[in-house]
């Protein structure tokens, strides 16, 4: 009898134990935010204050983690989030082109999309601009300029939406471009090198040399503040108008309790004092979009690069 009650007391302790690891607080143990992109454009520095924010109130480490590389594809860093738990400890911070764009260009690990999003937090400054002694200033004297000389256009990889919309824009106005190539980054040392014409970029990453360039217009429904005088792709051609947005992600799986704690301490960082600073020094839109809009979202930005895909291959 004794070695019986012994025998059930060990397995109820057992079973204890295994139902207390079960039901583990989250978090426990380092979380880290994957930016699919090289350090210090917006989507970057805004992931590390809710990162901060992040290991402050919950008192475990949070990192952001930077994983670059294929412009127009694979996206390793989005692999990487797709092909972890599903547990809330590897959380992608994503722009417009991971949910949108890396379905649809057969990447397996994306498609069919894995993620679910958590809400959105920034709009970018996304412009095309080229340098200050260009022999155009606005989009209608690059077309004009484009008839008659070779114009080559850099950009983060072809197939994302605000190469796209560029491409869109410059079929729509009567040119095309004689050549194109991605780069990782898109900065001041771009234009300065010559080795293209034109770059379609975050405002941010120019910023330092901004009264050395010329912006030619802005990507998105409303003007930037930091360039008022720079036309929006949507007025030049209103078929174009799509945000170029960055927003957290899970993997579907991730409990509702999880999503819901990394949710509250991201919307209070956005809305944080030192957030809307640097929104206002950078001209970018910063907020909080819940999820259920940011799917809506999702799905009227496939449609219209759906009808820019048309366009570019005149079906």
């Amino acid at each position: 009898m004794f070695n019986i009650k012994t025998s059930v007391t060990a397995m109820a302790v057992a079973m204890a134990a295994l139902t207390g690891a079960a039901q583990a607080e989250y978090p426990e143990k380092p979380v880290e935010f994957v930016v699919p992109w090289p350090p210090g454009d917006l989507e970057d520095v805004l992931t590390r204050m809710i990162a901060e924010d992040f290991q402050e109130a919950y008192s475990v480490p949070a990192a952001v983690v930077n994983k670059p590389g294929g412009g127009g594809g694979p996206f390793p860093g989005a692999i990487s989030v797709a092909n972890a738990p599903a547990d809330g400890y590897t959380i992608g911070s994503f722009i417009i082109a991971i949910p949108v764009v890396g379905p649809q260009i057969g990447i397996p690990e994306l498609n069919p999309d894995p993620f679910i999003p958590l809400g959105n937090f920034l709009t970018y400054p996304f412009v095309i601009a080229t340098s200050g002694d260009a022999p155009y200033g606005t989009m209608q004297e690059l077309a004009a300029h484009a008839q008659d000389n070779d114009v080559v256009l850099g950009h983060f990889g072809a197939p994302l939406v605000p190469t796209q919309v560029t491409f869109g824009l410059a079929k729509n106005m009567g040119f095309s471009f004689a050549g194109d190539a991605a780069f990782d980054a898109l900065d001041c040392n771009t234009l300065a090198s010559g080795d293209v014409d034109v770059i379609n970029t975050t405002l941010q990453l120019i910023l330092p040399c901004l009264d050395d360039v010329n912006v030619l217009a802005s990507i998105g429904s409303e003007r930037i503040p930091l360039t008022p005088d720079a036309p929006t792709e949507a007025e030049l051609a209103p078929d174009l108008n799509v945000a170029l947005w960055n927003g957290l992600f899970v993997h579907k799986d991730t409990p509702q309790d999880v999503q819901d704690k990394i949710i509250a301490v991201a919307q209070k960082t956005v809305m944080s004092e030192r957030a809307q600073t640097l929104a206002a020094e950078t001209g970018a839109s910063v907020y909080w979009q819940p999820a259920a809009e940011v799917v809506t979202q999702i799905q009227a930005d496939i449609e219209t690069l759906g009808n820019i895909d048309k366009m570019l291959s005149g079906n």
